[in-house]
């Protein structure tokens, strides 16, 4: 028996699963050790923080690969209760909300979104009310579109936690010690300056 190449459709949803599980595990990284306000505070212009975007991802994941899947998770997310979801409400912390919650709801998400890619096949037919015409489709692409949010909001948060402390969730000495990294910044900001005021 020959082995599953890649790109077999029977090995793609464990595939999806395995790098929508590193985009996981690099915003969780990214708020572990960050103080409380820090991790809730508006940390750019446009009001991103670290939290708010753990709570967008865990609604992204029950949504999309749940509800549009005819797979509801039971679980009540609150700015889909209140309607805050048109102000945003799924981007950041209210005072009662507690990080643990958070982080428990956003694993409660993994899980039920996992069982799904295990359940259900990538051709299974999907549903998105809110893209309107475009709104019938497959988990397969709805697994996509997850992982490539996943992946984005994963970018943002290791930024985000640099901005704070310099670190970004992942081992800053994998490459190289404090003078490997002051060494590195200078070639950066010198091959730069000939471009300053441009």
């Amino acid at each position: 028996m020959s082995p599953v190449h890649p790109l077999n459709p029977v090995g793609q949803p464990a595939v999806l699963q395995r790098y929508l599980q590193r985009s996981r595990d690099a915003v969780v990284a990214a708020v572990e050790g960050v103080g409380e306000h820090d991790a809730r505070r508006s940390l750019t212009p446009t009001g991103t923080n670290l939290l708010g975007l753990v709570k967008h991802l865990a609604g992204v994941e029950l949504g999309y690969l749940g509800d549009c899947v005819g797979r509801p998770s039971g679980i009540v997310l609150p700015f889909e209760e209140d309607g805050s979801i048109d102000e945003n409400g799924d981007l950041w912390m209210r005072p009662d909300e507690t990080r643990e919650w958070v982080l428990d709801l956003y694993r409660a998400a993994w899980a039920h979104s996992d069982a799904t890619l295990r359940e259900l096949p990538l051709d299974a037919p999907a549903t998105v009310p809110w893209w309107g015409e475009r709104g019938a489709t497959t988990l397969g692409h709805l697994a996509v579109h997850v992982l490539l949010d996943s992946a984005q909001h994963a970018g943002h948060a290791e930024v985000l936690r640099e901005g704070l402390d310099g670190s970004t969730g992942t081992p800053r000495d994998a490459m190289g010690d404090d003078d490997w990294w002051t060494a590195y910044v200078a070639r950066v900001d010198d091959a730069a300056a000939p471009y300053r005021g441009r």
